[in-house]
């Protein structure tokens, strides 16, 4: 039954994406987005190696923050600015269940990110930002897990969605500030020892403050992990 249910929901996610997913064009249809859609996507030139923080000198390599207080994390990537339509396509798979919006976006991500790897050491394993399970188990689905699921079928690097938990239920972070989202994130996830001795890249949809990849990192490393690199969809400036 959940191999016919994967079949079911394949064909219908090729039928969604046989049409541009934001003008509904039906002609150089690329993984949902026509040709022009595509370039019109906020892409990020030039960011920060660490925190993926978009940059407008090309000369910097670290933003300020970084350069001051390095995250855990050795590399972080982000393909696109936190805006339209992004945003918008990143909400509509969150809460809505718009599973189409999220496969376009990681494929894309796919593509734009695997691109750099080739001259970066890749992750021996993928390990997505976990929900809760109270909030797994009202959504129904971890959005960063389907994103982590697509990145590894392209790279070919395996997935673990157990590698890493969320052991305490955080209250939530919208509005709270980089120190606020850093304490109420404090020993709220926990990883497992097979992380021992790999290369870990950590998933996530988008990269706000850099808050809940720090922490998660910080579990990662603790638990043994070699090094940890981030890689999401979007980045908010």
């Amino acid at each position: 039954m959940l191999r016919l249910f994967g079949q079911l929901l394949d064909r219908s996610l090729e039928s969604s994406l046989a049409r541009c997913l934001l003008c509904g064009a039906s002609q150089q249809i690329h993984s949902g987005i026509c040709a022009p859609c595509r370039s019109d996507l906020p892409i990020i030139r030039h960011a920060c190696t660490q925190c993926a923080l978009p940059l407008e000198n090309t000369g910097d390599r670290t933003c300020p923050r970084c350069l001051q207080q390095p995250p855990p994390q050795k590399l972080s990537y982000a393909c696109w600015s936190y805006a339209y339509p992004v945003a918008q396509l990143i909400q509509r798979l969150k809460y809505q269940r718009d599973f189409a919006a999220g496969r376009t976006l990681a494929e894309l991500a796919a593509e734009q990110i695997g691109q750099k790897l080739h001259s970066a050491a890749p992750p021996d394993l993928l390990v997505p930002i976990p929900l809760h399970w109270r909030r797994q188990l009202t959504r129904g689905y971890n959005q960063a897990q389907l994103i982590a699921d697509i990145l590894g079928k392209h790279w070919q690097v395996p997935v673990d969605n157990h590698a890493l938990r969320k052991v305490t239920r955080t209250d939530s972070q919208q509005q709270l500030r980089r120190n606020e989202r850093l304490k109420n994130l404090a020993h709220s996830f926990a990883a497992s020892s097979r992380v021992q001795g790999l290369h870990i890249g950590l998933v996530d949809d988008v990269i706000t403050t850099g808050a809940t990849l720090e922490a998660a990192t910080q579990s990662l490393l603790d638990s043994g992990a070699s090094r940890v690199s981030a890689y999401a969809l979007a980045r908010t400036p």
